[in-house]
């Protein structure tokens, strides 16, 4: 099975979050500040959505995450992999092997890609190696790598690559005459010699440019001095026909040559195309070889390790991330996933959107504590416009997708079970409810919600049901509220209805599963928000009462009596 640090059983049935619920956790705006890549953005989004309630799959994802977190040197060192990997992954002609048979210098520089790969493997096997790391993914990696690192093929093959490319590197210069028509232009070309040695000034070019310089100094005639002589090939010539003698690489060449180019001729082909194809043909026992290699090691799947770097990344990302909060004096803990029973008890969470404003600091922030248990299933959570209801609601979505996603959760502490899925319902933009009226979408989209959710999801409500007269929504909600109970779903219901909070005891004696609870966002006495959650009664009419004080609408204030 294919290693990953992020997927370790492919087995397990994941849930993909909606785009619309990424948007309404803050955590498309939240990405957009882990990286400038876009590539990059979305994988992290993608691996953010896919959820499955496996406590043994967070645990594995939050241990590798605290591995790489505690070792800088070795993410310094993965992350100067990165350029290269991404060019192997993205370009490597291994991926093109099938699109037409290479030629020699696509097998050359395949060699070069290969090359990068070994050195690849080397640098991964080395920062593992030397990195205090105890994580199920790492040290199953490190394992993987240190088996292929010392397999006796793997030494075979860097042995083959260094000789391989030795050899096409002694290609170093190529003898070629050229024929001249009346008018002095080039109307032929022939290779006279291939060379282990390039060309200077002196020998063959040197001698060619003092004999040029006077007419009384042209060679009489076309024959060659020495060994060297120069035939040409015509369309009717063996070579134009593909039958080329066969002759051993990179030994000198007494006689080769193209097809003579003349202007009438239609069928002429570029000079490059002619020297690509007779360069493989002198090369063909080195290019023979040189498959071989290649096909021996095509079981070395290079993008074992290639397809592992988007997943370093993800948590690189993340690491940088909070590194720098922390730095800010913000506080993040590692969760603790189980199947114990434990709903979720949360402790300090608050809302990552908060820290977007880079002049905040630490002790502005407003921290809570909250727990879901069968006794506290379904929280209603009511409080003054403005006061934090909709901000605490987003940071318990958040901590469950961090904390699966194995980053550390903003808080001192969170031990959970996991959840299957996440559904938010929150308003409805008017370009979605042109056909059925915002009441009309908004039953329609909570009625999918509970059909797809399981007493392992976490549903999330934003003032649904609040588009209507109050006697219209408290109705509907009610109900609501008594079916999420039948299912025993963790839910918020964040919700300016005061009535659903104070009726908690009449819906509660309906369900015998699960129970919900009054969650109050507190306001002090002169109204100054406290962005504290408690469980208590709701405040009632003292919200509307908030509100006609602030708006300057209460009858002493309109009247000044």
């Amino acid at each position: 099975m294919k290693i990953s640090i992020l997927f370790p059983d492919h087995s397990l049935k994941f849930n993909k979050l909606s785009e619309e619920t990424l948007h309404d956790l803050g955590m498309d705006t939240l990405v957009k500040q882990l990286t400038a890549v876009e590539s990059e953005q979305t994988y992290i989004r993608n691996v953010m959505g896919m959820l499955t309630d496996d406590a043994s799959h967070a645990v594995y994802r939050g241990d590798v995450f605290d591995d790489i977190y505690r070792n800088p040197g070795m993410r310094a060192e993965l992350m100067k992999l990165l350029d290269r990997v991404n060019f192997l992954r993205d370009y490597g002609s291994y991926k093109h092997d099938h699109d037409h048979d290479p030629g020699v210098w696509d097998l050359m520089h395949r060699l070069d890609e290969i090359n990068d790969y070994i050195e690849c493997i080397e640098a991964v096997y080395k920062c593992l190696t030397n990195a205090d790391i105890s994580s199920k993914g790492l040290t199953s990696l490190r394992d993987y790598v240190e088996q292929l690192y010392t397999d006796n093929g793997f030494d075979e093959l860097k042995t083959d690559i260094k000789n391989l490319r030795a050899d096409t590197g002694s290609l170093k210069s190529v003898t070629v005459g050229i024929n001249l028509n009346e008018r002095f232009e080039a109307c032929g070309i022939g290779i006279i010699s291939i060379n282990n040695k390039p060309f200077t000034k002196s020998g063959l070019v040197g001698r060619f440019v003092d004999k040029v310089v006077g007419k009384d100094q042209l060679h009489d005639g076309t024959d060659w001095d020495g060994d060297y002589r120069f035939d040409e090939f015509t369309a009717k010539n063996p070579l134009a026909a593909g039958r080329l003698p066969i002759i051993p690489a990179f030994s000198p060449l007494a006689l080769m040559g193209i097809k003579s180019i003349s202007e009438a001729d239609n069928q002429a082909r570029s000079i490059t195309n002619y020297m690509d194809e007779i360069t493989e043909r002198l090369l063909r026992q080195t290019v023979k070889h040189l498959r071989d290699v290649l096909n021996k090691y095509t079981m070395l799947t290079i993008t074992d390790i290639t397809d592992l770097m988007p997943e370093f990344i993800y948590y690189i990302r993340w690491v940088d991330y909070i590194e720098k909060q922390r730095a800010r004096g913000f506080e993040f803990s590692k969760s603790v996933p189980s199947d114990n029973g434990i709903s979720a008890n949360i402790s300090g969470i608050y809302n990552l959107k908060l820290l977007d404003n880079k002049a905040a600091a630490s002790t502005d922030i407003v921290t809570n504590d909250l727990d879901f248990s069968d006794e506290h299933c379904l929280y209603v959570l009511t409080g003054a416009n403005r006061g934090g209801k909709t901000t605490i609601t987003q940071a318990v979505g958040q901590a469950f997708l961090l904390a699966q996603g194995g980053i550390y959760v903003p808080g001192t502490s969170f031990a959970f079970s996991p959840v299957d899925a996440i559904y938010t319902h929150f308003p409805a933009d008017e370009d979605k409810t042109m056909d059925l009226g915002r009441l009309g979408e908004e039953c329609k989209r909570f009625r999918e919600i509970y059909a797809k959710a399981t007493a392992k999801s976490l549903i999330l409500l934003n003032e649904t049901f609040s588009t209507t007269s109050f006697e219209e929504g408290y109705y509907i909600a009610k109900d609501c509220e008594k079916a999420i109970l039948e299912k025993g779903v963790r839910t918020i219901y964040n919700t300016h209805m005061h009535k659903l909070a104070a009726d908690i005891d009449e819906i509660n004696a309906a369900s015998q599963r699960s129970k919900a609870a009054s969650l109050v966002m507190r306001t002090g006495q002169n109204g100054e928000r406290s962005y504290k959650v408690e469980i208590a009664p709701p405040e009632g009419m003292s919200y509307a009462n908030d509100i006609a004080k602030k708006y300057g609408v209460t009858y002493e204030m309109l009247t000044g009596n």
